[in-house]
């Protein structure tokens, strides 16, 4: 644990490692659509025992769309109740608390607080997309950090909100707050990433720096990120291979650079397969190796049997490692 100041009051929470995190899948039950919460904690508790340096939920892998604030919140009290359970009581939970307005995303941080929460990541809000320019954005980040108990990571994800991409100029100056302490970096662009981390002095494996953490948003650019000073990973393939994206992570941050270069062009190759097939083939990945996953919930489509065997046979090379780990 770390004492930190936010907003004016004092807190104990657990700091952020260097490594990788997973957004992890919300699990439904296949008739009704309703939360399978020891489904929800399996998966927990599997991904922290396979070495994950934190879980993110509620964030687009976990249909946070699709969920009531009530769900949200259930989420992330089951899954902090299942890493306690399970010895993992230092394992941080981010969560998605992205709301429409600055008044309806303070309240759901104070809300992911009081369930086990310790940070939020947070999208640029963007039905009324007109509307927002870079100082409209800043202005709605700014506020709510003033706002929330919970520190904000920002979310730079263009593809989910009406192609709002944040430049290194805007999250540079967004990190001066002392609210706001770390960027997704969804995008992909790592020269971004590069830009905004020097400029933050972010942390990386070799050094604590400020303590900002840019994280890369996907394992199939994990060295890369590395590379560009980066944090960690935030990625929906470590729902279905955390080992291989650990030991990538790993063997880099411990100067086997060849071997971290090789490891990840298998982890590439293979987190295609669930890229191109998002949430639902992410799901059936899980259930084809795992023996749980389900279906998301509608509108979103359940995959025929011919694509999930694709997908399996698709991920068979990493998950090869992964079973050997």
């Amino acid at each position: 644990m770390t004492t930190s100041k936010a907003n004016d009051h004092t807190t104990t929470r657990r700091p952020l490692p260097c490594g990788i995190y997973a957004p992890t899948m919300t699990f439904f039950d296949p008739e009704t659509e309703e939360l399978d919460i020891p489904i929800i904690k399996k998966h927990a508790e599997r991904l922290a025992r396979d070495g994950l340096a934190g879980l993110v939920t509620m964030g687009s892998n976990g249909e946070a769309i699709h969920c009531t604030r009530e769900e949200k919140i259930a989420v992330t009290r089951a899954t902090r109740e299942a890493l306690d359970a399970a010895g993992f009581t230092s394992t941080p939970i981010v969560v998605g608390a992205t709301e429409g307005s600055v008044k309806g995303t303070i309240e759901l941080c104070k809300e992911s607080e009081a369930a086990g929460g310790d940070y939020v990541l947070l999208l640029p809000p963007s039905y009324y997309r007109a509307q927002f320019d870079e100082e409209a954005i800043e202005g709605y980040f700014t506020a709510v950090a003033d706002g929330s108990p919970l520190p904000l990571i920002l979310y730079n994800y263009p593809g989910a909100v009406a192609g709002i991409d944040m430049d290194s100029d805007v999250l540079t100056r967004l990190a001066q707050h002392p609210n706001i302490i770390g960027t997704k970096f969804t995008c992909g662009n790592t020269g971004k990433l590069t830009r905004v981390a020097l400029a933050t002095n972010a942390k990386t494996p070799a050094s604590e720096g400020s303590g900002y953490m840019a994280f890369g948003g996907m394992c199939d650019f994990t060295v890369q990120t590395l590379v560009s000073g980066g944090s960690g990973i935030i990625a929906g393939g470590a729902n279905v291979m955390p080992k291989v994206c650990v030991k990538v992570w790993n063997l880099y941050a411990e100067g086997k650079t060849e071997e971290a270069i090789a490891l990840q062009k298998v982890l590439s190759r293979g987190d295609w397969y669930l890229t191109k097939a998002a949430i639902a083939g992410t799901k059936q990945a899980i259930q084809s190796y795992f023996g749980y996953g389900g279906y998301p919930r509608r509108p979103l489509k359940r995959l025929d049997k011919a694509r999930v065997a694709a997908i399996a046979s698709g991920i068979s090379e990493v998950m090869e490692v992964e079973k050997s780990l």
